[in-house]
């Protein structure tokens, strides 16, 4: 049990169990989005907090770290990305297309039958991103649809798209937003905002409830993996003794470790904390994801 309330204490903002805590946190969160956007926001109200949508039975789920409307009915969902996904099989980089099947469940999650598509709410996708996805040193890249015949054409669909390059160095950023960058980074307090927002990480820690909550998801991750590790070293075996070779304990192993996966993205865990329990790489996660 110690060991699980260490866990705790060593994570960092850039962990989504920790994240999505401090987002919830109004003042916090709120502040962000108006730095972010240079706007003020009447009033936030969070809409669901690690919330899983499937719109339809057989569809791809997606697990939403925080989701969040304003008094004006524009809604955001915010994402901490720690690594850069890529499917091994194709060497294709993951985090576009992530992006397009959030804002597409997003929209027919929100859209009601019988709804106007004129009702869509304004939407901003945020993703803090501890790498430059894009390569070219800007602090946030800010996709809208545009005409490629015209530039100057916006297709106003009110979607906006947000990856935030906490290692950027170009493009102006307020300088609490750039404070808090520098706190994902390397933990270093360089404002009365990141103060607040480490001193909010401290309450949170000390929060009996959010120990509780974590030493609950960390049994579960146990539970599971011991479990899945059962059946398939027991698969494994039985393949192993079959075919008489030590391929078959290997490919036992593995089957292991795609079948903790599946349970874990299943309760909707992020794709990193099920790389760190089953061992596999981050890419391999999201090959399984994307099945």
């Amino acid at each position: 049990m110690q060991k699980q309330i260490s866990n705790l204490d060593k994570l960092t903002l850039s962990n989504d169990f920790l994240f999505k805590h401090v987002m919830l946190r109004k003042r916090i969160c709120k502040h962000i989005l108006e730095e972010l956007l240079h706007t003020e926001i009447a009033d936030i109200t969070y809409l669901e907090a690690e919330q899983t949508i499937d719109v339809y039975p057989d569809s791809h789920g997606i697990r939403l770290d925080v989701r969040i409307a304003d008094t004006a009915n524009t809604h955001y969902n915010l994402e901490m990305q720690v690594k850069n996904p890529v499917n091994r099989a194709t060497g294709k980089f993951l985090l576009p297309k992530r992006t397009r099947y959030y804002q597409a469940m997003l929209d027919t999650d929100m859209l009601q039958k019988g709804q106007d598509y004129d009702e869509l709410s304004p939407t901003y996708i945020i993703f803090f991103c501890l790498f430059d996805f894009f390569q070219d040193s800007q602090r946030i890249y800010t996709f809208k649809k545009r005409c490629l015949e015209n530039m100057n054409i916006e297709l106003a669909d009110e979607a906006v798209i947000m990856f935030l390059n906490t290692l950027g160095t170009k493009g102006d950023v307020s300088p609490d937003i750039q404070s808090l960058f520098d706190y994902i980074n390397s933990n270093t307090i360089t404002s009365n905002f990141t103060r607040e927002v480490a001193d909010t990480i401290v309450e949170i820690k000390n929060d009996k409830k959010v120990r509780d909550a974590y030493m609950t998801y960390e049994m579960r991750m146990k539970d599971l993996r011991d479990e899945a590790h059962a059946e398939g070293l027991a698969e494994g075996k039985a393949q192993g003794l079959a075919e008489g070779k030590a391929e078959g304990l290997a490919e036992g192993k593995a089957k292991e470790k795609t079948a903790t996966a599946k349970r874990l993205l299943s309760m909707g865990l992020s794709v990193e904390d099920i790389a760190k329990a089953t061992s596999l790489s981050v890419e391999q996660v999201e090959a399984i994801k994307a099945e």
